[in-house]
């Protein structure tokens, strides 16, 4: 009974996200108003799935006004569906937009707002910023062509070198230069991987919830999103392999330790297990790691790349959220075979992230100061997430508390629609990430994501107490 549900669920979803698929590209400008669709045969054949599905899904093209039926003819892109940008004064600019793309976190973070829940950065104020400015000078004695010189693509050979024998030390990982790549933040490792390793309507496993910025890429390239859910256990690994099995998927994106937007850590066993399972059906598993140094108490476990022996896993390192946000250093690591590709990639996207980036990172994040720096940086996160679960005691929220990380997960009582709670929230100057879009299936409408790490702590306390208030007010109405 459960396997018959399962597979309803999933053609559900399979022909849900074909229409969303068709839809994307539409909005893109691939296919212009009055422009016929493929056939119902070609399009299956494209998108490696049952014909069926893809006249469910044009079925539903047609019930919502996006197509339009010729007898005899076939399917239609129906007028006022393709969306370009155009200038307000098209007689001196007459080059449109070819599409549209989405980022539902940027969108939310870029309302300017008092109290910024949804920023998971560190607060400014907790850096070591007259440091790093007197370091600048330093770099610049050090290097003093430095302003006149590209990095290779790969990255800067000093930092990758260094980077070896950091994940030497570190996690007990041989590595050479060629199995990393220098990135221009985490979320252009996500984008580089996903252009390289997703073909539209390709199957992959994705965590729910996960990190929305990563589905909003994975729904650009024609991604088909197969959910796993993630607990505070972490993952149903029976589940997982049944997913393997039934959808072949290319990838498995992953964020296992202080999971965005959970809090939760992935336990050292299913690691090692989820690895094995990766090499058995041939997923690829991307290892989102951006806050791995982020612990209150102990260590998290060693990351899945540490079981990888036959290059299933390919690991992504931020450390822009921590250590200088301002430089975006990223590192992606895997097998030269894996790497290779996104090598090109990145030259297409920007020819290597700027040197004096990472330049500056490499000799502020070998020093003395900067391991001064992690110490008192956890003892600051954790202080500020206790601030915000005192403050939420008497709401009646549940959450899980969280071993380390920028997060809490909130679940919220039904009665609290969470969409009209956020703009009255954004009116009041308050800002938070609604879990509907960390949601691969668009569901979760009751949690919503509080990031703890970049308000001061007295804005912190007043701020929760608003949130609170402005609640409680919702809730009656």
């Amino acid at each position: 009974m459960k396997q018959e549900e399962s597979s309803t669920k999933d053609t559900k979803l399979l022909f849900r996200q074909a229409y969303d698929y068709i839809v994307t590209r539409i909005e893109l400008g691939e296919w212009q108003t009055h422009d016929k669709l493929p056939s119902i045969r070609m399009l299956a054949q494209e998108l490696r799935i049952h014909r069926l599905t893809v006249f469910r899904a044009y079925q539903m093209l047609k019930q919502n006004g996006k197509a339009y039926v010729k007898e005899k003819s076939g399917y239609y892109v129906s007028p006022g569906n393709t969306q370009q940008v155009i200038s307000e004064h098209p007689e001196s600019h007459p080059v449109t937009s070819s599409g549209f793309l989405k980022n539902s976190l940027a969108e939310i973070q870029q309302v300017p707002v008092v109290y910024q829940f949804s920023q998971a950065l560190i607060d400014p104020n907790l850096l070591p910023n007259l440091y790093l400015s007197e370091y600048v000078k330093q770099v610049f004695d050090d290097y003093p062509k430095l302003m006149g010189t590209y990095s290779n693509v790969q990255g800067d050979e000093e930092l990758c070198e260094f980077l070896c024998r950091y994940m030497k030390e570190s996690h007990n990982l041989q590595l050479s230069v060629s199995d990393l790549l220098v990135t221009t933040g985490g979320q252009q490792a996500i984008d580089l991987i996903s252009r390289v390793y997703i073909r539209p309507m390709d199957p992959i496993l994705v965590e729910r919830p996960t990190y929305s910025s990563a589905l909003d890429i994975f729904r650009q390239q024609g991604a088909r999103i197969i959910p796993v859910d993630i607990t505070l256990g972490g993952y149903d690994l029976e589940k997982v392999e049944m997913l393997m099995i039934q959808h072949r998927p290319r990838i498995f994106y992953m964020n296992p330790t202080f999971h965005n937007p959970t809090g939760y850590t992935v336990p050292k066993a299913q690691r090692k297990q989820l690895v094995e399972l990766a090499e058995r059906y041939h997923c690829l598993l991307v290892e989102d790691d951006a806050i791995h140094e982020m612990y209150f108490d102990e260590p998290p476990p060693e990351p899945m790349l540490t079981y990888d022996t036959n290059g299933w896993v390919v690991y992504i390192r931020s450390f822009s959220k921590y250590v200088a946000p301002g430089l975006r250093i990223c590192v992606v690591i895997g097998r030269p075979s894996v790497i290779t590709p996104l090598l090109t990639a990145k030259s297409l996207a920007d020819n290597g992230t700027p040197l004096v980036n990472q330049k500056l990172f490499l000799h502020y994040f070998e020093s003395e100061r900067m391991r001064q720096h992690l110490k008192k940086l956890r003892i600051a996160l954790q202080v500020r997430k206790e601030i915000v679960e005192e403050e939420l005691k008497t709401t009646g929220w549940t959450w899980d508390s969280p071993k380390g990380g920028f997060n809490l997960w909130l679940k919220l009582p039904e009665t609290l629609p969470v969409e009209g709670f956020l703009n009255e929230c954004m009116e009041q100057s308050i800002s938070f990430i609604p879990g509907i879009i960390c949601d691969p299936l668009r569901e979760m409408r009751s949690w919503i994501r509080l990031s703890y790490s970049f308000i001061n702590e007295e804005h912190l306390r007043s701020g929760v107490r608003r949130l609170a208030n402005i609640a409680e007010r919702y809730s009656v109405r």
